[in-house]
């Protein structure tokens, strides 16, 4: 499976990707290109838009308070223990005034932002930071 979204990647668009390959696609390919372009991408790519919050015509997308992630567990009944938990750090670093739902949420959004800091590319920010939501998925089973 393809999966697109927009370039510049920090949160959502870091734990999408690792929601995927760890639970729905171990061999997802993703692509990353401007906001105005990702339709049209999508649809000649053939792979899935997620995040997107401008464009009402992507699925996967911030519902309400909550990120795309936990559109992602949604859509495709994920039910791992400590996903939930997780999900909650999640939104907690991706979304602005949901802070409160989750008090590592503000750590996670500070390494986000070094990582985008550094200039790294969007692949590299993947490779670099699934490492760090592994650590958090544990820490979200730990805590169950």
């Amino acid at each position: 499976m393809k999966w697109i979204t927009r370039k510049d990647i920090k949160v959502d668009r870091v734990a999408c990707p690792w929601l995927v390959r760890r639970f729905v696609d171990p061999q997802a390919q993703f692509l990353f290109v401007e906001e105005s372009q990702l339709l049209e991408s999508a649809a000649r790519e053939n792979a899935i838009p997620f995040d997107a919050p401008r464009l009402s015509e992507v699925k996967l997308n911030h519902r309400g308070p909550r990120c795309s992630f936990e559109a992602i567990i949604e859509d495709y009944h994920l039910q791992a223990p400590g996903l939930e938990r997780l999900a909650l750090i999640v939104r907690a670093a991706d979304v602005k005034g949901q802070e409160q739902v989750a008090p590592e949420g503000i750590g996670l959004r500070a390494i986000a932002h070094g990582f985008a800091a550094m200039g790294l590319s969007d692949e590299e920010r993947l490779v670099r930071q699934f490492p760090v939501y592994d650590a958090l998925y544990e820490f979200a089973r730990q805590a169950l």
